[in-house]
C-alpha cells in the first residue's frame, strides 16, 4: 500500500500552514505623527511660537543681505579704480603701437608707452583686488549675520517642538496600550499637584483609588495627564 504523505494532502498541509500564519500576531499599525497639539490652547500657543520663529529667521537673513548690499557698495571705487586702468592701459598699450610704426625711433618711443600700459594694467589689478576684499567682507558678514541668529532661534525653539512631538508620540502609544490608562494616570498622580485638586476624590483618596483600579478615577487621571500633552481623550 501507497505511504500517503503530508504532501499528497494539500487541504490538510494548507490547513497547518494557515493555523501557523493565523496564530502570528499582527503588527499594530503606527499612528500618524502629530505636529501640533489636539487641544486648542496648545494648538494656537505652538502655531503662534512656529510663526515667530520663522519670521526671526526670515528678518535675519533680510537684514544679513540689506548689509550685504551696503557693504558691496564700498566696492564702487574699485570699480572705477579698475575702468579707468583698463582704459589707461589700453590707449598707451595703442599709442605704442602707433608710435612703433614711426622710422628709425618707433621702437625707442614704444618701450616707455609699453611700460606705462603695464602700470595702468596694475592700477586695474589694484581696482580688482580691492573689489575681491569688499566681496569676501561682504559674504563673511552676511553669513554671521545668518548664521547666528537662526542658531540661536533654532536651539531655542526646535528643541522644545521636538520633545512635544516624542512626547505626545509616547503619551498616544500609551494610551492605546493595553493597561496604558493605569500608567497615564499613574503620570498624574506623580505630577504636578494643581489639577489634581480640582477632581472629586473617593474614599481613601485618589491615589488609593488607583491602588484598587477604580475605573472613574483611573480615567479621570489619565485625562488629565492627556490634556497636559495637548491631546484629547
Amino acid at each position: 500500500m501507497r505511504d500517503v504523505r503530508s504532501s499528497d494532502r494539500p487541504g490538510l498541509a494548507t490547513g497547518k500552514r494557515a493555523g501557523r500564519h493565523s496564530s502570528m500576531p499582527r503588527p499594530e499599525p503606527e499612528q500618524p505623527l502629530l505636529l501640533y497639539a489636539q487641544t486648542p490652547a496648545r494648538r494656537n500657543r505652538q502655531i503662534l511660537a512656529d510663526v515667530i520663529a520663522l519670521l526671526l529667521i526670515a528678518a535675519a537673513v533680510k537684514f544679513a543681505l540689506t548689509v550685504h548690499g551696503a557693504i558691496m557698495m564700498l566696492a564702487e571705487p574699485g570699480r572705477k579704480v579698475e575702468s579707468s586702468g583698463d582704459s589707461l592701459a589700453a590707449a598707451l598699450d595703442d599709442a605704442g603701437e602707433t608710435a612703433s610704426r614711426v622710422p628709425l625711433v618707433g621702437d625707442l618711443l614704444r618701450a616707455p608707452l609699453r611700460s606705462a600700459a603695464d602700470a595702468g594694467s596694475g592700477i586695474a589689478d589694484a581696482g580688482q583686488s580691492m573689489q575681491d576684499v569688499v566681496g569676501q567682507v561682504a559674504f563673511l558678514a552676511a553669513l554671521g549675520l545668518i548664521v547666528v541668529p537662526v542658531a540661536l532661534v533654532l536651539l531655542l525653539w526646535l528643541p522644545l517642538r521636538l520633545r512635544w512631538i516624542r512626547r505626545s508620540a509616547t503619551v498616544r502609544r500609551l494610551r492605546d496600550a493595553p493597561g496604558g490608562a493605569d500608567l497615564l494616570a499613574l503620570r498624574a498622580l506623580t505630577g504636578p499637584p494643581g489639577e489634581l485638586a480640582a477632581l472629586p476624590a473617593p474614599p481613601g483618596g485618589l491615589a488609593d483609588g488607583w491602588r484598587r483600579g477604580d475605573r472613574q478615577v483611573i480615567a479621570a487621571l489619565s485625562e488629565i495627564t492627556l490634556r497636559r500633552a495637548g491631546l484629547r481623550p
